[in-house]
């Protein structure tokens, strides 16, 4: 979500009821905060799970706002314990990062939280490496914490209130982090204080997890507000086995060859038409095409939710190789990639998931979907902010910005 940017009035921070709103077009609705729903497994069934609209997906589990002892949600990602496989879900919230035991998804554990190292923010992001989680967040001076996942193995009374295992203060603020699990280094963009590089990008090695330690940065192309890291496998010999980010830099796609920290090199930058805010962006597994999100385009073009495919066959010379148009006016956020399969967070229109196996020939549909924003599909900032779809077992967790956490998984 863009700071101080069309924000929603949801930050209202009522619970279970409704609250007075404007649409994206000034009118007045009352749409709800907190709707309630069911908490436990609830099959989609004739295009409804209790009361939200699905296809294909089922309700397993759901934890309000108000169990977090939070206003609002934001960011989520997920770890899965390599001793004893246990899944949990990582959900930012405005004033702490939740963690959730999803194993059994009869009985869903609140673990626990770590507060924010400083104020409240609704911004905050969290990625993982070696069994620890680093967060980010928009909140001053908050620099990126560092807490080992492997202390949920042995919580005696939940909920608990964690401190960090360590705390990098390198820069001030920053808007998303993420990480290159392969080398071991975090990339922190949208930063502000600090060495910040222009609020680009701030290259942090991490191998040693407890130990962050700064080596420079990249800021050439001003302003990132989301990206990934990758070490390339794709088609394009030119870079294979180089580590190339690409980033979201609000007004353009920016790549950049970072293997050498104390040279990075800019590949290139492209745009595209109705550009509106170049939001984030994810590779299909193959490398070959890159899958972006423009937050704004649906507000200030009246779009249905537009997706955009670019085609990085040669990576000096991305061109756009097609265009997806949902079935809602719904805002697109975040959208990741698994398999032939893109799971993009639509804001009002829940969690939606794109067939693109055929993404080549310019085939992608939409195979199924999970609504946590019963009430609208509109062009507005509530309901779903992000999705994590890579746990071995099928499951997905779903942060909704006025409702929580939810778990859900494909139907049998």
């Amino acid at each position: 979500m863009i700071k101080n940017k069309f924000y929603p009035l949801f930050i209202c921070m009522l619970i279970l009821i409704g609250c007075s709103n404007n649409d994206d077009n000034g009118n007045s609705n009352n749409d709800q905060i907190d709707v309630v729903g069911p908490l436990g497994f609830t099959p989609c069934e004739n295009g409804i799970a209790g009361i939200y609209p699905c296809a294909g997906y089922d309700l397993l589990g759901r934890i309000s706002l108000s169990d977090f002892g939070a206003s609002t949600g934001n960011d989520i990602w997920g770890w899965t314990d390599p001793t004893t496989n246990k899944e949990y879900a990582l959900m930012g919230l405005d004033n702490a990062t939740a963690f959730v035991d999803i194993s059994d998804t009869e009985n869903l554990i609140y673990l626990g939280k770590l507060p924010t190292a400083t104020l409240s923010s609704g911004w905050r992001d969290i990625k993982v490496y070696q069994d620890h989680a680093y967060i980010v967040s928009e909140a001053d001076n908050h620099g990126m914490q560092v807490f080992d996942l492997t202390r949920l193995r042995n919580v005696s009374d939940p909920p608990e209130n964690f401190m960090a295992d360590a705390n990098y203060t390198g820069f001030s603020s920053a808007h998303n982090i993420v990480i290159n699990e392969i080398t071991g280094f975090a990339y922190v963009v949208g930063a502000s204080g600090g060495n910040a590089f222009n609020g680009g990008v701030h290259f942090i090695n991490i191998q040693n997890p407890e130990s962050p330690v700064g080596i420079g940065g990249y800021g050439a192309n001003g302003y990132t507000h989301d990206a990934q890291v990758v070490t390339y496998t794709g088609p394009d010999v030119d870079y294979a086995g180089r580590e190339i980010f690409i980033g979201a830099n609000e007004n353009q796609i920016a790549l950049v060859d970072v293997t050498d920290k104390d040279n990075p090199t800019g590949i290139a930058t492209l745009t595209y038409s109705n550009l509106s805010y170049t939001h984030q962006g994810w590779f299909t597994e193959d490398q070959r095409y890159y899958i972006l999100g423009d937050e704004l385009d649906e507000v200030d073009f009246g779009f249905d939710s537009r997706t955009l495919v670019f085609d990085l066959i040669d990576l000096d010379n991305p061109i756009l190789h097609t265009t997806y148009t949902g079935e809602t006016t719904a805002i697109d956020h975040n959208g990741y990639v698994k398999g032939d399969q893109y799971f993009l967070a639509n804001y009002r229109a829940g969690v939606r998931i794109l067939d693109i196996s055929d993404i080549a020939n310019k085939n992608i549909f939409e195979e199924g979907f999970f609504d946590t924003f019963p009430s609208s599909n509109s062009a507005g900032f509530d309901g779903v902010w992000s999705v994590y779809p890579f746990f071995a077992s099928g499951k997905i967790v779903v942060s909704d910005i006025n409702s929580g956490l939810f778990v859900i998984k494909k139907s049998e």
